[in-house]
């Protein structure tokens, strides 16, 4: 019995054993006219083995790559895009650059920092204040969630301050008064849980009742 780990390495596992082996057969025609139309028929097969590719922009031309270290750098072939090289390939990505929040502020998020942004571009008025509330709100939730401790309001006053650059600042208030949009949106959910109920009830005194009138 031959055992995978006797037979050549896989360049790339994901394809297959079966894949690798076309590939192979196709560096060994004679003719460049026959490599090219194997070529293509292994990409179309390459293709159909992995439909998932095809979400992707460009799929056509990564499967040309793919076919192409698939042989090892080794294949001629007239490929409509450009073959990289193994240069290009050792590459290594650059690594990507996180966020960075100031001081220990991190549990309050990306997003926080981009709702501070947005009401600083505001000009003062009610749409500026209720966002202001609104990512006050939210920092308490947050810091409430992460440090699993109750805060004063203050503190987020200072919070918000610092994060801002003192562009937003709440320190001259007592405490933080939730927004309106906060409490109308509980008192709709609580209007449709309630109507929901009611419709509910109604529904189950008249099946009730005409359950008795058959009787």
């Amino acid at each position: 019995m031959e055992y995978n780990t006797s037979r050549p390495q896989l360049h790339m596992p994901e394809y297959g054993r079966i894949i690798q082996q076309l590939v192979e057969r196709c560096k060994e025609l004679s003719t460049k006219e026959e490599r090219n139309e194997m070529a293509v028929a292994i990409v179309d097969f390459m293709g159909q083995r992995n439909p998932q590719l095809r979400d992707e922009e460009n799929y056509k031309h990564k499967l040309w790559d793919h076919l192409f270290i698939l042989s090892n750098y080794d294949l001629d072939v007239d490929s409509p895009y450009q073959f990289p090289t193994v240069e290009e390939m050792q590459v290594k990505p650059k690594r990507m650059e996180y966020p960075k929040l100031q001081g220990d502020f991190k549990f309050y998020g990306k997003s926080i920092l981009q709702l501070i942004d947005k009401a600083i571009e505001l000009e003062a008025g009610d749409e500026k204040d209720a966002l202001i509330q609104v990512i006050a709100n939210n920092m308490k939730k947050s810091y409430n969630v992460y440090n699993k401790e109750h805060v004063q309001d203050e503190v987020i006053f200072r919070h918000l301050k610092d994060l801002s650059n003192d562009r937003l600042d709440l320190t001259s208030l007592d405490s933080l008064e939730k927004n309106k949009i906060y409490y109308a949106t509980n008192r709709n959910n609580k209007s449709n849980g309630k109507n929901q109920n009611q419709q509910q009830n109604h529904q189950n005194k008249k099946r009730n009742f005409q359950n008795k009138n058959r009787k």
